[in-house]
C-alpha cells in the first residue's frame, strides 16, 4: 500500500470534521453571537473573554482538561458512554467537540462585531409591520450581514483544518477515526519524511492562502457609485 493512501484517510477526516465543526459552530455561535451583541449586563465581559479564552490559552492545555471531562471517570464522559455504549475520548465525536469549543471565537466575533454595527432601526420597523422573529432574521439581518456570515464560516472550517494540540490530545492518531492531516504532518517528520511532509504543507499553505484572500476579497470596501440623484430630481 503506497504511503499516500494513508494520508487520503487523514485528508477524509480532516474534511470530515471540519465540515461538521462548521455546521455545528453556525448553529451555536450565531445566536450566541446575537445574545452578546444586545446584551447589556455587566456580565457580557466575562463571557465574551470566556468565548476568546481558546485565542490565548495553549491548545494543549484545553485538550488535557477536554481528555479529563471526556474519559469515563468524569461525568461527561459517563453520560456519553451510557448513551452511545462507546467511550468518549479518543473518538471521531471528540475532536469534533473540542474543534466547537477551539475555533468558537473565529466565529462568534466576526458575527458579533456585524450584529452590532446592523442597529435596531430597521428590525424595530419591521416588527412594527407584522414581522415575526424569523422573518427579521431572514429578510433583513441575514441579507446585510451575508458578508460576515461567509466569514465566520469560512475562519472556522480553515482553522479546524489546521488544529493539533487540542485534537491529537483527545483524539490520539487512529487511522481513519481521528487522524487528521496536521497530524499526519507531524508523523512524516518525525519519521524523516521530509518530501511527503512537504506535500501536506504546502497544499496547507496554498488553499489557506486562498481561502484568506477570498475573505479579504469579500470584505474589500466597495467603491462608492456617483451619485445621480440630480438627473432625477
Amino acid at each position: 500500500m503506497s504511503n499516500s493512501h494513508p494520508d487520503m484517510l487523514a485528508l477524509i477526516t480532516t474534511l470530515k470534521m471540519a465540515g461538521l465543526t462548521t455546521v455545528i459552530l453556525m448553529l451555536i455561535g450565531t445566536p450566541l453571537a446575537w445574545y452578546l451583541a444586545k446584551m447589556q449586563s455587566r456580565a457580557k465581559v466575562f463571557i465574551e473573554a470566556l468565548v476568546a479564552l481558546p485565542l490565548v490559552l495553549p491548545p494543549t492545555v484545553l485538550g488535557f482538561y477536554l481528555l479529563l471531562l471526556f474519559s469515563p471517570q468524569y461525568l461527561p464522559g459517563q453520560i456519553w458512554q451510557q448513551a452511545t455504549g462507546q467511550q468518549l475520548a479518543f473518538s471521531f465525536s471528540a475532536i469534533v467537540i473540542g474543534s466547537v469549543l477551539y475555533s468558537l471565537p473565529f466565529v462568534v466575533q466576526p458575527l458579533q462585531k456585524a450584529f452590532e454595527q446592523l442597529g435596531d432601526d430597521l428590525l424595530e420597523a419591521a416588527a412594527m409591520l407584522g414581522a415575526s422573529a424569523i422573518d427579521r432574521f431572514f429578510t433583513i439581518v441575514l441579507p446585510i450581514t451575508k458578508a460576515s456570515f461567509i466569514t465566520a464560516a469560512s475562519l472556522g472550517f480553515a482553522h479546524t483544518v489546521g488544529e493539533f494540540g487540542v485534537v491529537l490530545m483527545i483524539g490520539g492518531n487512529i487511522p481513519g477515526e481521528t487522524r487528521v492531516l496536521s497530524i499526519a504532518l507531524f508523523d512524516h517528520v518525525e519519521a524523516f519524511d521530509y518530501a511527503q511532509a512537504h506535500i501536506i504543507s504546502i497544499s496547507l499553505v496554498i488553499c489557506s492562502l486562498i481561502l484568506l484572500s477570498l475573505i479579504y476579497l469579500l470584505n474589500r470596501p466597495k467603491k462608492s457609485q456617483p451619485v445621480l440623484s440630480k438627473r432625477f430630481s
